[in-house]
């Protein structure tokens, strides 16, 4: 069994959770869409993980929709006291499985209700609000008015704390000056550098910085840095990829995802992975020569 309390904690809200946590977006079929093909080995996956020590579990009910959420329940509920549901609205998903903004008061009302039911819970830990103003990656606009629908939401109970996602600077800037935010979640790994200086940012303020997409997502991570270093480490690059976040601010908090046991293992092997300095200036190179 793998020991993740060595990539060690942060706070999250009010929790101190460990750094390695679990994203279930890949507990939905292809395309996040759809059910899975094994759902009993994507309810072996959320159970190996609690096993494991990962208490802080990343989800949305718009992946599937709506299953990951049903299948998160059928798997864990009732929930140990000490794990941390974190979720995201702010988008929905058509027929074809295209993902659509879903900014209006109606929609947000909707999607936070709708992860309250499929997770079978009173109050969700995080609500991470994504921007859609451009699909594919932060794009400037004001987040005020849906912001402010979930912090009336908050207000009510059925919200603990809030975080963004999808944002830029100055969102997250408008953000904090709403309603108190616990985390971003941005996309960020070792080739998608663009929030380099905002975590630094972040940390000064204790604020988490939760990566989404850690080993490339859709387009997994390839390198020949990347895989040098890591048969150097006798490693796989997902790996050195993973303890590379780690090493590179504490507030990062990793959601690596899959829907296999053994890349569970192997993901959550990565906090025990300590990079040596030469391997870090190898590493923090690969972006400066893309």
């Amino acid at each position: 069994m793998v020991n993740i309390q060595q990539a060690g904690t942060f706070k999250l809200g009010n929790k101190t959770i460990n750094r390695m946590g679990y994203g279930a977006m890949q507990l939905a079929g292809a395309g996040v869409f759809g059910p899975p093909k094994d759902k009993k080995e994507a309810i072996a996956v959320l159970q190996a993980a609690i096993e494991s020590g990962v208490n802080h579990i990343d989800t949305s009910d718009f992946y599937g929709p709506h299953i990951t959420n049903q299948i998160i329940r059928e798997a864990l509920h009732p929930y140990a006291k000490e794990l941390s549901l974190v979720t995201k609205v702010g988008a929905r998903r058509n027929e074809k499985g295209d993902w659509l903004p879903a900014f209006s008061k109606p929609e947000l009302i909707q999607a936070v209700h709708d992860n309250l039911t499929n997770l079978g819970i009173e109050q969700i830990e995080v609500v991470n609000l994504r921007a859609m103003f451009d699909v594919h990656g932060p794009a400037e606009g004001s987040i005020a008015e849906p912001l402010s629908v979930l912090a009336e939401l908050q207000k009510e109970g059925l919200i603990h704390h809030l975080g963004v996602s999808n944002v830029t600077a100055n969102q997250i800037e408008e953000a904090r000056s709403i309603t108190p935010i616990v985390c971003v979640q941005n996309q960020y790994n070792l080739v998608h550098r663009r929030d380099d200086a905002l975590i630094d940012l972040l940390a000064k303020e204790g604020i988490a910085y939760i990566p989404f997409f850690p080993l490339g997502g859709f387009s997994p991570l390839q390198s020949s840095t990347l895989e040098e270093v890591a048969i150097s480490l006798n490693a796989t690059a997902m790996q050195v990829a993973l303890a590379w976040l780690l090493q590179r601010s504490d507030n990062i908090l990793l959601i690596p995802g899959t829907s296999s046991t053994k890349h569970l293992q192997q993901n959550l092997s990565a906090a025990k992975l300590i990079l040596p300095s030469e391997a870090i200036t190898k590493l923090n190179n690969i972006a400066v020569n893309i």
